[in-house]
């Protein structure tokens, strides 16, 4: 199961590259960004798509949703431990960010443009008791 999910993360990203941010294949358009993010406890450098809304020029938003799974995805955590990363955004390339979690009506506005751009992050919310996270990643090379 892993393999197939390492995979399919594999094909995305590479259609991704391929496709300037497009990725048709599972019908992401120009949705997602790819996280490079560095892991908190083993030091390792790992790339993965997340769905990504861009709010301004410089802001886009990402979920920690893990498909409504009870704890959050291990990118997250990296990210807490790492919040200085690069992403790679449809368009722009490779852009360096900050990450900030947002908190309080911050995150739930965030969250809403997931659930309303996105339905299915909806059940996902229903699956978990916890409060998924949203975080927003900030331009720092402007």
């Amino acid at each position: 199961m892993a393999n197939e999910h390492s995979d399919w993360t594999q094909r995305i990203i590479d259609e991704f590259r391929a496709n300037d941010g497009t990725v048709t294949s599972a019908s992401f358009g120009r949705g997602l960004v790819l996280l490079h993010h560095v892991g908190a406890k083993s030091g390792t450098v790992r790339v993965t798509p997340v769905m990504g809304i861009r709010t301004d020029d410089d802001t886009w938003l990402i979920a920690a949703s893990k498909a409504g799974a009870p704890e959050n995805p291990g990118w997250y955590h990296n990210l807490r431990a790492h919040p200085d990363i690069t992403i790679e955004a449809p368009g722009e390339g490779e852009v360096a960010v900050h990450v900030e979690e947002l908190t309080g009506a911050a995150r739930d506005a965030g969250w809403t443009r997931f659930t309303t751009r996105a339905p299915g992050f909806l059940e996902y919310e229903k699956k978990t008791t916890r409060v998924i996270p949203v975080l927003a990643l900030h331009r720092v090379d402007r």
